[in-house]
């Protein structure tokens, strides 16, 4: 897994023109609507497992 992922859109405007946003990891600058945006991994789900499953709400 690399350290540093790439968003491919925004997430706003859904424009590709995103480039790294300060010195901080995982923030990212979106050049055509000038917003600033960050992303963080979570972690990865078991086959089969939905988001009502992990808090308990079956």
């Amino acid at each position: 897994m690399t350290t540093r992922a790439v968003p491919f859109h925004c997430p706003y405007c859904g424009d590709e023109d995103l480039r790294p946003h300060g010195a901080t990891h995982g923030t990212w600058e979106c050049r055509a609507c000038l917003r600033a945006f960050s992303l963080r991994f979570v972690g990865q789900l078991a086959p089969g497992t939905t988001a009502d499953r992990i808090q308990g709400q079956q």
